[in-house]
Parts: C-alpha cells; structure tokens; sequence
C-alpha cells in the first residue's frame, strides 16, 4: 500500500495514546495490568503502520481491523482500571473517549480504502 504511515494521523493519535497510557500506568505497581495495557496501546500504532507496508490495500484493512480490535481491548480495559482504582476517572476517561476516536478513524480509513477497491 504505502510506508508513509508517518503522515497518517491515526497513527500519530496512536502513537501519542500508546505515549499517555504509560505515563498513566509509571507509577503502578500492577505490573501485569500496565504490561497488558501498554501492549494494547501499543498495538494500535504498531499494526496500523505494519499493515500500511504491506504492499495490499487487503492486508492493509486486515491490519486496521486488528488495530481497531486493540483500540477496543484497551478501552475495555481503561474502563476496567477505572472501576478497579488503578486509572482516576479523569484518566479512564480520556482513554476511553480517545479509543473512541481513534477506533472511528481507523473504521473510516478502512471505509476509505475499501472505496478504491
């Protein structure tokens, strides 16, 4: 498809989600919960820009679609963390509506693609 995945600005939303959501978890002692949050957030950037050098605007949707499912796995988990204490509500927030917007801009992408097939 195309490596200029760096002028995508989902990828930059997600690059500055996956950034936030360690900030978030620095200071839990959690280990396991922030592992697996970090991994999540990390996923969404990492996938969305795998898929775009992939060289096929198919395995370029494949690979949103999994970054859209990491979006949602975070979130659930942001809200998870909320009810447990580990994430202030102000934070649980501002991960779940950022998913929210990141996973709607990855669905319109994948929208846009499927446009040109």
């Amino acid at each position: 498809m195309t490596n200029n995945f760096e002028k995508l600005e989902v990828w930059k939303r997600g690059c500055q989600l996956a950034r936030d959501t360690y900030v978030a978890f620095q200071e839990s002692r959690d280990f396991a919960y922030r592992d697996q949050m970090i991994r999540s957030s990390l996923s969404i950037p990492s996938n969305i820009a795998e898929g775009s050098d992939r060289g096929s605007p198919k395995e370029f949707i494949r690979f949103l679609n999994i970054a859209s499912g990491s979006s949602a796995e975070l979130r659930t988990q942001a809200y998870i963390a909320g009810k447990l204490g580990i994430l202030s509500k102000k934070q649980t927030q501002q991960l779940v509506t950022e998913t929210k917007e990141i996973s709607a801009m990855i669905q319109g992408l994948i929208r846009s693609i499927k446009a040109t097939l």
